[in-house]
């Protein structure tokens, strides 16, 4: 499991790079229990933001936000 401090700099880089800034009791949720893939972690991201089913209504946007926590979680131990 990634250490907090990965999980944390991961939700900062969406926020800064695509402006997706969580509200703080969803970013708490998944500090502490992060979804153990990229898709599940970019789901629960569409979830926290209101936007059910992004892959079929924002297909873009989610390849770019599936694509930067995939680049994220790569460097994860």
């Amino acid at each position: 499991m990634a250490r907090l401090s990965e999980v944390e700099w991961l939700l900062n880089d969406l926020c800064v790079r695509l402006g997706f800034c969580l509200p703080p009791a969803a970013a708490r949720r998944l500090i502490q229990s992060p979804p153990a893939d990229a898709d599940a972690f970019a789901e629960a991201v569409f979830e926290a933001e209101g936007m059910p089913q992004p892959a079929v209504h924002h297909s873009d946007l989610h390849r770019r936000v599936r694509a930067l926590i995939a680049e994220h979680m790569s460097r994860w131990p």
